[in-house]
């Protein structure tokens, strides 16, 4: 099955807030992790926050879903939440 065409700003460099930092600290995986997490999502849907999103995928065989939001002035995609 063929994954939708993401927005154009998804190929932006990745930049993680300190609530992420303490999450991938938490939960025990890596910035390397977090990227390849993304790089495999299967659906990126809104955000109940304006401007956010959610893309959905898995880390070690379990569902993760992480929220990110692009940052159109930086050309940044800024990960806020696991």
């Amino acid at each position: 099955m063929a994954r939708r065409p993401w927005p154009p700003w998804w190929t932006w460099e990745l930049e993680l807030s300190v609530h992420v930092m303490k999450r991938m600290i938490d939960r025990r995986f890596t910035d390397i992790e977090l990227r390849a997490m993304l790089d495999a999502a299967t659906d990126l849907r809104r955000d109940i926050e304006p401007g956010r999103w959610v893309a959905v995928t898995r880390h070690h065989r379990r569902p993760r879903e992480v929220i990110v939001e692009p940052d159109r002035l930086s050309r940044v995609i800024v990960g806020h939440g696991l």
